[in-house]
């Protein structure tokens, strides 16, 4: 009896990250790489460029953290800021 290997999909590629990244101001920080993906998604869905910081290597054998380490800053351009804050429900007023 033959089988047939089907082969285990790849990660999605990181989008690139922009040449000027001078325009980018902090939205906010999140504890870990999963929620900052939640809300990059969101961002994006909505048209917004975000950028993720994080102080952890991507490809580290143990990507663990604890407390502040593991935090990921959420970038997004300056004239976008006020709008992500909305969608994010975090104003400031």
């Amino acid at each position: 009896m033959a089988g047939r290997v089907i082969p285990f999909p790849g990660r999605a590629p990181e989008p690139p990250e922009p040449e000027d990244t001078q325009g980018f101001e902090e939205l906010t920080r999140v504890r870990d790489q999963a929620e900052a993906l939640v809300v990059r998604g969101l961002l994006e869905s909505h048209g917004i460029e975000v950028l993720l910081r994080s102080q952890i290597a991507p490809l580290t054998v143990y990507p663990f953290s604890v407390g502040e380490q593991g935090a990921v800053q959420i970038l997004v351009r300056r004239e976008a800021l006020a709008r992500s804050r909305r969608l994010l429900g975090r104003d400031r007023q």
